[in-house]
């Protein structure tokens, strides 16, 4: 059977052709996988071991978000936060992370995105 006609490259403002199925010539291969996670990028938040974590911290907070808590308001907690973000060098170990309600947590966010872009805080 014979082989497929080259296609041109995939990459941006590549002048390359390819039969490869990926679609990429072969000083671009590299970018055929880029879906895959890189050994640094962030945890996964959303499987059975972090569910474990959010109900031991929750259960450890008493439902009671933490930051409203300090200043003398009862409100219930419905997330759980990393007080020094994973981007700043934070983990997941118990005494970085925190119960807090969604308004607190949405300000936090700000806040952090606010720094990390270099505006005032």
């Amino acid at each position: 059977m014979p082989s497929s006609p080259p296609r041109p490259c995939r990459a941006p403002m590549c002048a390359g052709k390819t039969t490869h199925k990926h679609g990429y010539c072969d000083k671009h291969t590299e970018l055929a996988v880029s879906w895959k996670k890189s050994p640094t990028a962030k945890q996964d938040r959303g499987g059975r071991p972090w569910r474990r974590i959010r109900a031991r911290i929750l259960q450890r907070d008493k439902g009671l978000c933490q930051p409203c808590l300090k200043r003398g308001f009862f409100t219930p907690a419905v997330e759980v936060d990393h007080i020094v973000n994973i981007a700043s060098g934070g983990t997941d170990s118990d005494d970085n992370l925190q119960a807090i309600c969604r308004p607190c947590h949405k300000l936090k966010t700000q806040q952090e995105a606010r720094r990390g872009r270099g505006a005032d805080a």
